[in-house]
């Protein structure tokens, strides 16, 4: 999910260099949703590793 945050800010950036102001908001605006649910995803994540939930215990 990084990795397409990283393509459309990209593509946003080569865009706005170019002049096209429509695709460069558009695609701006899609990789800040992206980047957010990435970061959403990696601190439950986190929060979920730190509980330890889902972790495999010895009997």
């Amino acid at each position: 999910m990084l990795k397409w945050a990283v393509i459309f800010a990209v593509i946003a950036v080569v865009a706005g260099l170019f002049g096209f102001t429509g695709v460069a908001a558009g695609a701006a605006g899609i990789a800040k949703i992206l980047f957010i649910v990435f970061l959403v995803l990696f601190v439950l994540f986190v929060v979920l590793a730190l509980l330890g939930i889902g972790a495999v215990s010895r009997k």
